[in-house]
């Protein structure tokens, strides 16, 4: 009796044995025909099975082949490769995907840009007054029955803000309240309501060079739109002054006109 014991899962092991002798076989498998070429009983065996295999390679790589079928076998492929056109590429949806991402993308930085090719001292804070305007309900302004153009004095004298004045070219509408109120970053901001067209007039800080503190003067109407509504600014003595309403530009065109005539 052999002193070489192999347990039924190696004499499984063996029976399935490949006939090549290369060190990538595992380990398992290296172990079981050790001990099965130690072992009297198996050795004679294994070495039939063997030698069965190797005729039965030798009479398959004599078979002859077609050239077809070798060209599934080539460079270890057996799908045979077609090259895409970039048209089946383009439809394939993760592709589309990809390209459609991109152009998003893409729009928003040119929008963006677009914008910011429009910007001016004090835009950022116009847009953020355009929200508040959105937001006002009437509840939040003080009763005020005048021309637009009658505030100034209200607004100096009750809150001590100068030239807080009203353009020509609005002073003449007539109110229905107003209110004086801190922005987030702490500035005095007037908010006036104008039944006409539901404006909303503002009159803000102009923004200011943080290194000379300087105001940082622009010249004309400015326009921003922000959440469907547009709002015309002016400055002058240090003091923005915006027009908002629901709205296009265009809506706004009427009143600016008025300074030409």
């Amino acid at each position: 009796m052999s002193i070489f014991r192999i347990s039924s899962r190696e004499k499984t092991l063996v029976r399935i044995a490949p006939i090549t002798e290369k060190p990538r076989v595992d380990r398992h498998m290296r172990v079981a025909l050790l001990r099965a070429r130690r072992n009297a009983a198996f050795a004679e065996e294994l070495k039939d099975q063997q030698e069965f295999d190797r005729a039965i390679s030798e009479l398959v790589k004599a078979v002859p082949v077609s050239q077809e079928i070798a060209e599934w076998f080539r460079n270890e492929k057996l799908i045979p490769q077609e090259k895409r056109s970039w048209k089946k590429a383009i439809r394939n949806p993760v592709i589309l995907s990809i390209v459609t991402s991109l152009a998003v993308i893409a729009g928003i930085a040119v929008f963006i840009l677009f914008e910011r090719m429009h910007d001016f001292p004090g835009s950022d804070t116009a847009r953020k007054l355009l929200t508040i305007a959105s937001a006002t309900r009437a509840t939040q302004l003080e009763s005020v029955q005048t021309e637009a153009g009658a505030l100034g004095d209200l607004f100096f004298m009750k809150y001590r803000l100068e030239h807080y004045d009203v353009p020509a070219e609005f002073a003449d509408l007539r109110t229905d309240g107003a209110r004086v109120f801190d922005d987030d970053e702490g500035h005095r901001v007037a908010q006036i309501s104008v039944p006409e067209n539901r404006m909303q007039l503002f009159l803000f800080p102009a923004d200011r060079d943080p290194k000379k503190a300087q105001v940082r003067e622009f010249s004309g109407w400015k326009f921003v739109e922000q959440e469907g509504w547009s709002g015309a600014v002016q400055i002058r003595d240090g003091v923005c002054f915006m027009a908002a309403l629901r709205g296009e530009q265009r809506d706004l065109a009427p009143y600016l006109a008025k300074a030409q005539e």
